[in-house]
């Protein structure tokens, strides 16, 4: 059985509407007309209470009349494993049956094109708190790829005009945000050196200390991606995200996007938050270790108060590329326009700038033994 679905269509002409970062309202690529957040969520919320009765009533009227012509008792419906991971949605524009994965929550209609939500995906405990909304629109993202190709000297010349970008998508991306309180301290050893000469010789004297800083921190909405299909590394590298445009959750920022529900656990991410709670407070007091010519930590004692967990869809721009049949991810943050992603290596210019490396380094050397020996001479 399909489930309801949900799209955002303009008032005015019915076309799709498509939430734009930049204005922060719903825009028809049709009519032109846009309306603001609040009128669509009065709007729909009406309309959702409508279109959920109706859907209700018409599956109940297609259980009493269903009838069975022919003999279906050879038609297998067990999807095996493979059940639990698949649902099938009803698109309320054009009528077609969509199969996709259960962690799809937002999309469009490959037959119609429409902009779709689904609203049960974020019934219950899979509702989010928090939604960030798109800034940047997929023209930045085009453009920050290309910024990111230049200046790149071990780029081979030929990637930025040959390859081309395959499929651009805007992606709410789920994540845990934690809070969380630090305190402990950590010990460290330092050096500080003097030179002078001695007749002959130059002398370094050496002094070693125990250093230990103690302190404690507070932690707020860190931030750990809950789907499995979002690298972390990536994740990660795109970060931060600025908090002051944090919005409570609503649909009326997804249309035009698509959008995943977690399917990593908060107890699976939450070792990724204690991680950078622990090495952010001893970062903190590492920068207070001051005046020593070498600092290394030798030890720790860091202990944590874990409080709220919140749950949030961040904006996150996907863009693969394909350059001699081979794929490459690059990710942007949708608020920021913070880019990360791998780029291929040229070969040529690789032994090129080792050789100039190891020229470099043989000409250093030689100097300095050249020097060397002219100093000796003068003694």
């Amino acid at each position: 059985m399909a489930e309801q679905i949900t799209n955002y269509q303009c008032p005015a002409c019915t076309g799709p509407l498509h939430f734009n970062g930049a204005s922060g309202r719903l825009e028809c690529e049709y009519c032109g007309n846009s309306y603001s957040t609040e009128e669509m969520e009065a709007l729909y919320a009406e309309k959702e209470e409508q279109a959920s009765k109706a859907f209700e009533k018409e599956e109940e009227q297609r259980q009493e009349q269903e009838e069975n012509f022919w003999d279906t008792s050879s038609v297998n419906d067990d999807w095996g494993s493979d059940e639990e991971n698949m649902r099938a949605y009803q698109c309320p524009s054009c009528g077609a049956e969509l199969i996709c994965d259960a962690s799809t929550a937002a999309g469009s209609c490959p037959y119609c094109g429409n902009p779709t939500i689904v609203p049960g995906q974020f019934a219950g405990t899979l509702k989010p708190d928090y939604i960030i909304p798109f800034k940047l629109e997929k023209k930045a993202a085009v453009e920050a790829l290309k910024n990111h190709y230049r200046g790149k000297f071990l780029l081979p010349k030929d990637f930025s005009a040959v390859n081309h970008i395959e499929e651009i998508k805007g992606v709410y991306v789920p994540f845990w945000l934690f809070n969380a309180r630090a305190w402990g301290h950590v010990t460290y050893k330092a050096t500080r050196s003097v030179t002078h000469r001695e007749g002959e010789y130059r002398v370094t004297d050496t002094s070693h200390f125990l250093v230990q800083r103690e302190g404690r921190a507070e932690f707020q909405r860190i931030p750990a991606d809950a789907s499995r299909q979002m690298p972390d590394d990536y994740m990660d590298s795109i970060e931060p995200f600025d908090y002051n445009d944090i919005r409570e959750f609503s649909t009326v920022y997804m249309p035009g996007y698509l959008a995943n529900k977690y399917d990593v656990s908060i107890e699976e991410c939450a070792p990724r938050a204690d991680i950078r709670c622990e090495n952010s407070l001893e970062g903190l007091l590492r920068r207070d270790v001051q005046g020593y010519e070498t600092v290394a930590e030798t030890g720790r004692d860091i202990r944590m108060q874990r409080g709220e967990v919140k749950y949030a869809l961040l904006p996150v721009w996907v863009l693969n590329t394909r350059w001699k049949d081979k794929n490459y991810l690059f990710m942007m943050n949708g608020q920021t326009g913070k880019l990360a992603g791998d780029l291929p290596v040229s070969k040529a210019k690789y032994s090129i700038l080792r050789l100039c490396l190891i020229g470099g380094l043989t000409l250093l050397f030689g100097l300095i033994g050249v020097g060397g020996a002219l100093a000796s001479l003068i003694i």
